[in-house]
């Protein structure tokens, strides 16, 4: 029991003092904080876009920010990221009068509540960020224990000796880089033209309504409504972009939007519900390509001024009966 103990003990001082993983995690973390600096330093109301990264490489808060009249910080950072780490995180920059937009990849919803606990936030969370790990969940604190395995420690070893020979990342020249708002740029339709075989053969993954309804990020977000409503935060849900040849499963799509009507937030469903060609995508079908981006953050621009010219919705749990017909279509 004894020795069970002390190597249990060793695992967690290594992982959580010793180890690191600076090329991976280090730079969902480095985004992440960027982010939130960037947010902070805003004065006034504010639009934060939340997602995966379906959030910086499908919006572009440098043109959105300009046709809504206020500043705008693109907060996603990638699918895989609990929601519940990076509401816990934005909660103490969000103020009465900000807006924050959700277009959530549909998985973000249906997600079980022990993948979630896995991700590589929780890997973060042990290693630099045991501030927002000890306002977690119980379970999520626990599973923050043991998320590491042997292949984590000797990626671990392998990626602090690159990073400390001032390895160059290539990703930047294959797949763009990104501003000082969040937004993914550079990623044209010609440095995405290797991908096309890619994006031909991918299927999308779409979740039953079930599977959202049940999903732990379903709870998750209800929860951040709620806080939102009582802060004074005004919360409009939206959807992803994906294949226009592979829509969301359409009882999906009640389910979500009546998540947002239920809570009386809003939600903005553009008129080709954000579903595009697959040569308008870059890489993956979260990933519009530049061109087919700056479009999208256009309409979805447009879209929420008018949307947000309307008062807030009042608490609309009835509503949830009605099939979850959104607030807004933009034309």
């Amino acid at each position: 029991m004894a020795a069970c103990a002390a190597s249990l003990l060793l695992y967690n001082v290594l992982f959580a003092c010793v180890l690191d993983r600076p090329l991976t995690l280090g730079a969902l973390r480095a985004r992440i904080e960027a982010n939130l600096a960037y947010g902070a330093a805003i004065a006034g109301p504010k639009l934060v876009i939340l997602a995966g990264s379906n959030g910086p490489y499908s919006h572009r808060c440098q043109i959105i920010a300009p046709l809504i009249g206020r500043p705008c910080v693109n907060a996603g950072v990638a699918v895989g990221v609990g929601l519940d780490y990076l509401f816990a995180r934005w909660q103490p920059l969000l103020h009465p009068g900000d807006i924050v937009y959700l277009p959530l990849e549909e998985a973000q919803y249906a997600r079980p509540w022990a993948t979630a606990a896995l991700g590589p936030d929780a890997a973060i969370m042990l290693r630099h960020d045991r501030a927002t790990l000890a306002t977690m969940p119980l379970h999520r604190q626990v599973a923050a224990l043991f998320v590491f395995d042997l292949r984590g420690a000797i990626m671990s070893l392998i990626e602090t000796a690159l990073a400390d020979t001032h390895f160059h990342d290539p990703r930047q020249a294959v797949t763009g880089s990104t501003n000082a708002m969040g937004d993914h740029v550079g990623h044209t339709a010609a440095l995405g033209a290797a991908n096309r075989a890619v994006l031909a053969a991918a299927v999308p993954y779409h979740p039953t309504a079930d599977e959202v309804r049940a999903g732990y990020g379903t709870r998750v977000v209800r929860d951040f409504l709620r806080w939102a409503g009582s802060h004074g935060v005004r919360v409009i849900g939206g959807l992803p972009t994906g294949f226009i040849d592979s829509p969301i499963d359409p009882g999906a799509l009640t389910a979500i939007r009546a998540l947002y009507r239920y809570e009386g937030a809003g939600f903005l469903d553009l008129p080709n519900h954000s579903r595009y060609p697959r040569s308008a995508f870059f890489d993956t079908p979260d990933h519009l390509n530049e061109a087919a981006q700056i479009r999208h953050s256009v309409a979805v621009a447009r879209a929420l001024v008018r949307l947000t010219e309307r008062p807030a919705m009042a608490d609309c749990r009835q509503c949830a009966h009605d099939g979850g017909v959104s607030d807004a279509r933009a034309h």
